[in-house]
């Protein structure tokens, strides 16, 4: 199987760069091109007063912004080519209609190595929702492992 296109989303949280640097691995061994997709959490803002919820967008764009900009930056090195997208509204349902509009062959994304009771209490994270829905294959990667 060819991966010519890897979609890996950030939500500009330490973590996220390995996550990051698998899809660049990736990218490199299959000349693949690598979306970094960030998503405003649209219910972060949805409940606040009109002039709070302008405030809060922006602050919210502007850390999407430097998680995007942290992520080139670490593609770049790797001289891996780079799409970059920011996008608002539910993430995992944003990640899944990104993957599903664009010619995505596979999505890399990091989840915290939780066992136990802490599994099943995180049963709605993104990660596991888009490993449930996607159509493309996910990686995914533990980035609490050394």
């Amino acid at each position: 199987m060819m991966y010519d296109h890897i979609l890996v989303p950030t939500d500009g949280s330490k973590g996220t760069t390995k996550s990051i640097d698998h899809a660049s691995t990736i990218a490199r061994n299959n000349d693949a091109t690598v979306h970094v997709l960030y998503v405003i959490d649209e219910r972060l803002y949805r409940a606040a007063s009109k002039d709070a919820k302008e405030e809060v967008i922006a602050s919210l764009k502007e850390e999407g912004e430097h998680a995007i900009d942290d992520a080139v930056a670490r593609l770049e090195d790797d001289g891996v080519e780079i799409v970059t997208e920011q996008l608002r509204g539910i993430p995992y349902k944003s990640i899944l209609g990104y993957a599903g509009e664009e010619p995505i062959d596979m999505i890399v994304m990091g989840t915290h190595g939780r066992t136990g009771r802490d599994r099943i209490a995180t049963l709605g994270s993104v990660t596991e929702r888009v490993v449930k829905n996607a159509d493309a294959p996910v990686l995914v990667v533990n980035i609490d492992s050394e």
